[in-house]
């Protein structure tokens, strides 16, 4: 087991998860919005007095991030650890590389900063004065079997059952045992900036399993909301930040979770963008109005549905005299829509390395990052495709 500092107790702690930081919302950049967003849990940890802060996966947005969104998140992890003095309890999501994630955490620990990205670490509970914390990074079927030489475990509802049993033999009686994890659960709901296999329970785990945790922390699904029980005290913090249209009507926000009470009690924080994420359905006419929609703030990232049958020509550009930040923009009948990508351009694309285009076209089709083995078969085959071509 993994102890604190003599005295150190946690009562309060903020739970969030989802940074995704690097991240893009259809080619725009999002960093100021990811640093706004920050500032404002960092403010919310520090009024609440909260004496830790739980972060529940992706953490970045892609397993081999640019250099500008490890700065961002390093500066991040230094102001809420070495300059605040909050302890983190963190763990590695599917969108993070676990290895890149836990460069330089064997020394973490000495300022209170517990990063989990392996299966085995997560038996191994840090141990608070009145809590256990059982960080779980995120985990396919395949690891599992393989940690416990059980080849009958195919898919995460079978996966879950020999990791919650094998946690319960550390619990402590006396304490109050807090999961923190990233992974779909049966019965939550998706956006279209998540992970979307859930068919024939691959992709889910069932919550009936997490019951004998006081509370569970999760990370994974970008909304608040996305578990639609309340028979486990389980939560997803959602995302701080809208990385997608679907996510235009939820509130973000973090968790404060109390342990001192019982049973434990949590209460929702929100977080206000600085540019929000907003859907339009009106007629060009009506949207180009001075008169009209003179309540929006025009510099949101706006999707825009428009009612009008008939083509319009130079239509992206005129509306983005009014509307500068257009992510999408489509017809009401769904005929001939348009996304308003502002990505690299063809000459930075050619120049990018073809792993890296070919995770990106695929993230963006499946909503989802490859998997360490479609990693390895398009790795192999890119191998063979250049070998021929010698």
């Amino acid at each position: 087991m993994i102890s604190t500092n003599e005295g150190d107790q946690i009562v309060k702690f903020l739970h969030t998860a989802d940074w995704h930081i690097g991240r893009r919302l259809h080619g725009f950049d999002l960093t100021e919005e990811q640093q706004n967003a920050f500032q404002q849990i960092e403010q919310i940890a520090l009024d609440e007095q909260v004496d830790g802060i739980v972060i529940a996966g992706d953490l970045y947005d892609r397993g081999a991030p640019a250099e500008t969104a490890v700065a961002q998140l390093n500066g991040m992890l230094e102001q809420l650890n070495l300059k605040d003095h909050f302890p983190i309890y963190a763990i590695s999501g599917n969108h993070d590389s676990a290895t890149r994630l836990a460069t330089g955490s064997p020394w973490f620990k000495d300022t209170q900063f517990y990063l989990n990205t392996k299966i085995a670490q997560a038996f191994e509970p840090v141990e608070l004065p009145d809590t256990q914390l059982f960080l779980l990074p995120y985990f396919e079927p395949f690891e599992v079997q393989q940690y416990f030489d059980d080849d009958s475990i195919q898919h995460l509802d079978q996966a879950i059952v020999p990791i919650v049993a094998k946690m319960k033999t550390h619990f402590d009686p006396a304490k109050k045992h807090v999961l923190v994890a990233h992974f779909f659960a049966a019965g939550s709901a998706t956006t279209d900036s998540e992970t979307r296999l859930t068919v024939g329970g691959l992709g889910a785990i069932p919550t009936g399993s997490l019951t004998d945790f006081d509370y569970v922390a999760l990370g994974h699904l970008h909304g608040r909301d996305a578990l639609t029980t309340d028979a486990v005290p389980a939560r997803y913090s959602g995302s701080p930040v809208k990385f997608s249209m679907s996510e235009a009507n939820q509130q973000k926000g973090v968790w404060i979770v109390d342990t001192a009470t019982e049973p434990v009690s949590w209460t929702f924080r929100p977080i206000t963008p600085i540019r929000d994420v907003q859907q339009l359905t009106a007629s060009f006419e009506d949207l180009l109005d001075p008169e009209q929609f003179q309540e929006l703030n025009f510099d949101d990232f706006f999707g825009i549905v428009l009612t009008d049958t008939q083509p319009i020509p130079n239509v992206l550009a005129q509306l983005r005299e009014r509307y500068p930040n257009i992510v999408t923009l489509g017809r009401q009948d769904g005929f001939q829509t348009q996304v308003a990508y502002q990505g690299e351009s063809g000459q930075q694309m050619r120049q990018m390395n073809p792993m890296t285009l070919l995770a990106d076209f695929y993230e963006q089709v499946a909503q989802e990052p490859l998997t360490k083995q479609q990693q390895q078969w398009a790795s192999d085959a890119l191998k063979q495709a250049n070998e021929e071509e010698k």
